[in-house]
């Protein structure tokens, strides 16, 4: 697909989210798997709760909350331990193909953007550890309208930014749900399917699927 921007979400699409409880696996045992499953889960469900009740709290807020539901459903208790994973989910590691795709992107002239439900403040973080600051033409964050995706206007700042209509605009995200959302507003979708997940939601999306970016 040739497209005039394309777009990618943040949280497990460029920055791998298990990252976090990974570093430090030793100190929360064989409980590390299970604890990051459940920290990711709570962080999205929270956000769509919040966004259908109209209501709203940052994603960095949502991310601590859900880091204490999730260690005090798994049985840890340390706080030296939660300190120190949220200081890691500030600098996730990057998929080892991002740079790479990024830069053939720009090559291509394309605009290269992320569009997220993290802070800015959280996704400038992420993308200077990763050291693809230059990659980047802009970042669109739902704080900008206190409310998370899947919400179509979360979608709509891309195109407002760019003024293009939405299928100019090439969407990549790992998440299923986030595809769903970005093709039923108009987007051309690419369902980065890492770990090799069913596929949900007929009849909105992906255009393509894709293993992980390359190909992309």
């Amino acid at each position: 697909m040739s497209c005039s921007a394309y777009v990618f979400d943040a949280y497990g699409t460029l920055f791998d989210v298990h990252s976090a409880a990974r570093k430090h696996q030793d100190r929360a045992g064989g409980q590390y798997r299970l604890l990051s499953n459940i920290w990711r889960a709570k962080q999205l469900e929270y956000s769509w709760v919040l966004t259908l009740t109209d209501e709203y709290e940052d994603f960095w807020t949502l991310t601590e909350r859900s880091l204490d539901f999730a260690m005090h459903s798994v049985g840890l208790l340390d706080k030296n331990l939660r300190a120190d994973l949220l200081e890691a989910y500030w600098t996730l590691d990057c998929y080892p193909e991002v740079p790479r795709v990024l830069a053939a992107l720009k090559a291509r002239d394309a605009k290269v953007a992320i569009l997220s439900n993290g802070t800015n403040a959280m996704i400038d973080a992420a993308v200077k550890k990763a050291g693809i600051e230059t990659l980047i033409d802009d970042v669109f964050s739902a704080e900008q309208l206190r409310r998370f995706k899947p919400a179509p206007e979360v979608y709509d700042l891309a195109v407002s930014a760019y003024q293009v209509y939405p299928d100019a605009i090439s969407f990549q995200s790992s998440n299923r749900w986030d595809i769903a959302g970005a093709a039923n507003f108009g987007f051309r979708t690419v369902w980065v399917n890492r770990h090799q997940t069913p596929n949900e939601y007929e009849g909105m999306g992906p255009n393509l699927i894709l293993p992980s970016l390359d190909g992309l």
